[in-house]
């Protein structure tokens, strides 16, 4: 195992019952990005958002359904 994959901690993907929404920060996480790059991915298009105002959050069943995930957590 490399190095960067044992500092990295992270938290199983929520079920979308549970926590419908993750921000894009860490959503970003989940797809081994930075907070300035999964910005700019969430901009692009590259990551699923929905915009409230200014703020824009990720759909956590499709983030699940974009990394091939099952629907249950």
């Amino acid at each position: 195992m490399d190095s960067l994959a044992t500092s990295i901690s992270i938290e199983p993907l929520p079920n979308p019952q549970d926590v419908p929404t993750l921000s894009v920060p860490l959503a970003g996480r989940y797809r081994g990005l930075g907070r300035d790059a999964a910005y700019a991915a969430a901009r692009r298009g590259d990551l699923p958002v929905i915009h409230f105002g200014r703020r824009m959050v990720v759909p956590t069943a499709a983030l699940r359904t974009m990394l091939g995930l099952s629907d249950a957590a």
